[in-house]
């Protein structure tokens, strides 16, 4: 259902100058950025992922009931020349050498499906790898995971290699689908033409028969779910996620964990820190989710989150002046533009790409969208001024974007992992009555995205599998630091996360990095003072004084 999740990692450093004839094209470069991811499927927890301690899962220690057997600790992985994404990790081509001819490595790991039942059947985990390029003077491997959840780290990290360069002169970079992620036993819900139909339905209704509909749309879409991919659902979470981690840690051959999570993988990072404290290596968070907020909290720091950046994105367009295409002299007169155009694309949408058309939905979408990176306020604003003329193609291909939806019309199952994760970490649960009665709050934190995001709450109101906990753990006791960087202009995971989560890991493992800049993420938006700590911690063990600022 409709929220925006904390994302992938941060949009590369990439603009290309667009018209509406050629508006398909943002697809390949937002899929290349990054910076789609979430929305919709199902979950409505807006990213906050509460610790998963179902099915008997306990934390990590002496006499762990948990842990696998060595036939999986010791297993020994066929690393071989990747393969072609599949269609659940969004299709496209097998990644390229990065600099230097270095080839992508791929491999498949054993893991249990079941933590409480460490010897029973297990599910297939993808890996990727780049090895160290300079083997004498390698630490080990850096494991990324991009976000979420859902994102596929097997098609996210060659996305990204080249920015991480640095990183691979002492590491090897590792990364992974999580299960029910791409290629590791993806969760499945509905197929590519119901799903365009489902993601253009009105996710704000407006009276008791559009309240109908959109409650029947939310059980049909959990319905798919259940029945494609029932036997999974229930272990998709992210304790067994992180679980799968520090089995990786060993197969890979490191006494220690040495990771890299942006977004979502924030999340993930901070449970697997809690659970395995004296496992932890180098660790960086950056963009994060808030450990301590709830699915209530969590969307309305999304909703202030947004509506700040779009704020910002306004008042940029207006100091060009003639040269902005928004109808405004203020950043006011721009939203009420915007809150005006989806009003009228409420009533009737308007043509889109093909047959397709612009709905409300898909066009806040495709405004949140354009919002993860400063680098696609022009595409914003160019999507803007047409869909005011009439034509939604660009904003409806950034929508697209957000849903994982390519060019040829295929998904990938980017929305319906997302809500497996989500629904069966939080034990959240919101009725209708409950979801009606904090509309106004949420409309008040932001006239744009508010009611989108506050109906969201009602994403796992129907799904098949009760949520395991109502807290994220993740205090690390004994941990060694852990860099956390907070983006004073982050829309997905607001600047507070930050903070929040450096207090939950603790006195003395939380290091906290501020970064005055805009969009989701720190490292990849060209801040070499960023950079610069970041790599000096993971090469060089050099910890950031806590509370260190980098402007842009």
């Amino acid at each position: 259902m409709p929220f925006f999740s904390a994302s992938l990692a941060p949009a590369r450093r990439r603009r290309r100058a667009l018209t509406a004839a050629t508006a398909v094209t943002v697809a390949t470069l937002l899929a290349a950025a990054g910076c789609s991811d979430s929305g919709g499927g199902g979950s409505g927890q807006a990213g906050q992922n509460s610790q998963n301690d179902q099915d008997g899962q306990s934390r990590t220690g002496k006499g762990d009931k948990t842990a696998p057997p060595a036939d999986l600790t010791s297993q020994k992985l066929d690393w071989k020349g990747c393969p072609t994404p599949s269609a659940a990790e969004g299709g496209g081509t097998a990644p390229s050498p990065l600099p230097g001819g270095t080839k992508w490595e791929c491999a498949t790991m054993a893991a249990p499906l079941n933590y409480a039942k460490p010897k029973g059947a297990t599910i297939d985990l993808a890996l990727i790898r780049a090895k160290s390029s300079d083997p004498d003077k390698r630490i080990g491997s850096l494991v990324f995971n991009f976000g979420g959840p859902g994102g596929s780290g097997v098609t996210g990290l060659p996305s990204f290699g080249k920015d991480y360069e640095k990183l691979r002169t002492r590491y090897d970079l590792v990364s992974f689908d999580p299960r029910g992620v791409g290629r590791s036993e993806p969760v499945e819900c509905k197929n590519d033409k119901q799903l365009d139909a489902y993601y253009a339905g009105d996710m704000t209704p407006d009276d008791s028969a559009e309240e109908k509909s959109y409650v029947a749309g939310l059980k049909w879409y959990a319905g798919g779910c259940e029945r494609d991919s029932g036997k999974e659902l229930p272990y998709v979470g992210t304790v067994n996620a992180a679980r799968d981690m520090d089995l990786m840690r060993q197969v890979l051959g490191d006494d220690k964990l040495n990771y890299f999570g942006i977004s979502y993988g924030t999340e993930l990072g901070g449970v697997y820190a809690h659970l395995f404290p004296k496992s932890v290596g180098h660790a960086v968070f950056d963009a994060v989710v808030d450990p301590t907020e709830g699915a209530e909290q969590g969307s309305l720091g999304q909703a202030e989150g947004f509506q700040l950046a779009l704020t910002n994105f306004a008042k940029d367009c207006v100091s060009r002046g003639d040269a902005c295409q928004l109808p405004g002299s203020t950043p006011k007169e721009i939203e009420n533009f915007i809150v005006e155009l989806q009003d009228r694309l409420d009533k009737k949408p308007i043509n889109g790409l093909g047959s397709r058309r612009l709905t409300e939905t898909q066009a806040t979408n495709g405004i949140a969208q354009a919002l993860y990176s400063k680098e696609f306020w022009p595409l914003l604003e160019q999507g803007l001024a047409e869909a005011d003329g009439g034509s939604g193609a660009l904003l409806l291909v950034l929508s697209d974007a957000m849903n994982g939806r390519n060019e040829k019309g295929q998904y990938s199952n980017i929305q319906a992992a997302n809500a497996a994760v989500n629904c069966v970490d939080s034990k959240e649960r919101f009725t209708l009555a409950q979801t009606k009665a904090k509309i106004p709050e949420f409309r008040q934190a932001s006239p744009v995205f508010g009611e989108f995001l506050g109906w969201g709450l009602l994403g796992c109101s129907e799904w098949p599998v009760p949520g395991a906990s109502d807290k994220t753990d993740v205090s690390a006791p004994g941990s060694a630091p852990i860099l956390v960087i907070g983006n004073t202009g982050d829309p997905a995971t607001p600047f507070a996360g930050a903070q929040a989560m450096a207090k939950a890991l603790g006195k003395g493992v939380g290091v906290e990095l501020v970064y005055e800049g805009q969009g989701h993420g720190s490292y990849n938006s060209g801040s070499k003072c960023v950079q610069n700590a970041v790599n000096g911690y993971l090469l060089d063990n050099k910890v950031p004084k806590n509370g260190t600022v980098c402007r842009q």
